[in-house]
């Protein structure tokens, strides 16, 4: 989701995309195996028109990111309902770690055709993986799938494939919203008030200057590297980032992106931000816990980690509104659960995926209180829990203020490859370094996003 910039980097699955491109999903024959996904052979009712149908029997196996440990009764129990109501399914959960070589294990299950039958996605990966021709349709395999479902979060699950027409290959689990956390202390000392956040990304920067100044190397206002930042800080400062029919960049045709660049140069030669995090996996953990960083992640549940891990630091943390900016609301996009079109038992894996993700599961996971994030079905949000947070701690000031959130918020994140985010990211990080201007990023980065969507077809 948007609110977790937090997240993996997608060069290993850019690639996938930009070589599977013209995969896609075709039908044809009689059989099983006589139909293709992306580069694999499947059953050809995983494919094209026409509803699926079948019985939902046997075994499959479902993915999720590092959620076991914490998650585990949760999770155990769903599982057990399912197979309880569904007599004669098994469903082996997988738990990957999460790590830095993810996208190399998915990419690598994809190209195999060993995809999960039902995995956690973000919305990159989403992208990525729908424009391959690797996850199953679920907007024509299931027609009712997108009921339950906030209208503005079923929206945000529409993805491109490789003819450009749009599919829905997932269904939106749960939101984060969008938070600042930080360090009250550390801001007072910076002479910024924690009490009144900035309503703009510039205004933000501006109050990172401050904390540059009053830090003098001793902690700093927030990470160098700008990958979490991009294209999240310019969706949010509204920003288009693609042309309508999204075949080509535009984000250089805004003056507030060199503006933006202009910033975070003058943010990291200023001391902002520490000299060795720019090129970095840029977790502001280890420095927020240590009392080092002034802002923390904007995932709402980052307030669970310092709880956990800085005692000290958590009585000095507080949760406030992220830049509403050019919006005058905030955006997110959710986490996704998708269903490979490369199964082997694709009603079973369907009756699943749209198990784990009603409305019963949603309200039941997202009311634990290890966790601050939101369900995406209409029922879910109705429930009195989400609507009336009381309490004055992090937990609650956060819930607070995504509940406040989803009353307006759109579900919107602007999909960009991994590859293009990059070429992005390697521009900024030059005019960071004072190698280039500004205004040269900027055009140099348009010019190599322009490229790579061409060769994307």
């Amino acid at each position: 989701m948007r609110a977790r910039r937090l997240t993996r980097t997608l060069t290993c699955i850019a690639a996938l995309s930009l070589a599977a491109s013209g995969c896609g999903l075709s039908g044809g024959g009689s059989g099983d195996g006589d139909a293709t996904a992306g580069a694999c052979k499947v059953d050809k009712a995983n494919v094209g028109s026409g509803k699926l149908s079948g019985d939902v029997k046997g075994n499959i196996t479902f993915q999720t990111t590092n959620l076991k440990k914490d998650f585990g009764g949760f999770f155990n129990g769903v599982i057990d309902d399912f197979e309880k109501a569904h007599p004669g399914t098994k469903v082996k959960w997988i738990d990957d770690p999460g790590d830095q070589n993810f996208n190399q294990r998915t990419v690598t299950d994809a190209s195999a055709c060993t995809l999960p039958d039902v995995i956690n996605v973000d919305s990159p990966t989403a992208t990525a993986l729908t424009k391959a021709g690797y996850l199953l349709n679920l907007g024509v395999k299931d027609p009712d799938a997108g009921k339950p479902f906030v209208p503005a979060f079923w929206n945000s699950s529409t993805m491109k494939d490789a003819s450009g027409a749009s599919v829905h290959t997932v269904l939106p689990w749960y939101t984060g919203g969008v938070v600042l956390t930080y360090n009250t202390d550390l801001l007072k000392k910076a002479g910024v008030d924690p009490a009144k956040p900035p309503t703009t990304m510039f205004g933000l920067f501006a109050d990172y200057e401050k904390i540059a100044k009053a830090g003098k190397g001793e902690y700093y206002a927030t990470m160098a590297n700008p990958v979490w930042r991009v294209p999240a800080d310019w969706d949010q400062m509204n920003i288009k980032i693609l042309s309508s029919d999204g075949k080509s960049a535009v984000f250089g045709d805004d003056p507030r992106t060199v503006q933006w660049v202009e910033w975070m140069t003058k943010l990291y030669k200023e001391g902002a931000m520490p000299k060795d995090s720019l090129s970095s996996n840029n977790d502001p953990s280890t420095l927020y816990s240590q009392g080092k960083l002034a802002y923390g992640s904007t995932n709402p549940s980052f307030v669970r980690f310092v709880q956990q891990n800085s005692p000290s630091i958590y009585t000095k943390t507080a949760v406030g509104q992220q830049p509403f900016d050019a919006l005058g609301h905030t955006t997110g996009a959710p986490q996704y659960i998708a269903t490979a079109a490369t199964t082997k038992n694709a009603p079973t894996a369907v009756a699943f995926a749209e198990f784990l993700t009603n409305a019963e599961n949603q309200t039941a996971w997202c009311k634990d209180p290890k966790v601050v994030i939101f369900p995406t079905t209409t029922t879910s949000l109705d429930d009195p829990f989400f609507q009336k947070v009381s309490g004055s701690d992090p937990f609650s000031e956060a819930r607070k203020l995504i509940a406040e959130q989803l009353k307006t918020a759109t579900a919107y994140q602007t999909n960009i490859s991994s590859a293009m985010q990059a070429a992005i990211v390697g521009q900024v990080q030059l005019a960071m370094q004072g190698k280039k201007s500004a205004a040269d990023a900027v055009k140099d980065a348009q010019e190599k996003s322009n490229e790579l969507l061409k060769q994307a077809g």
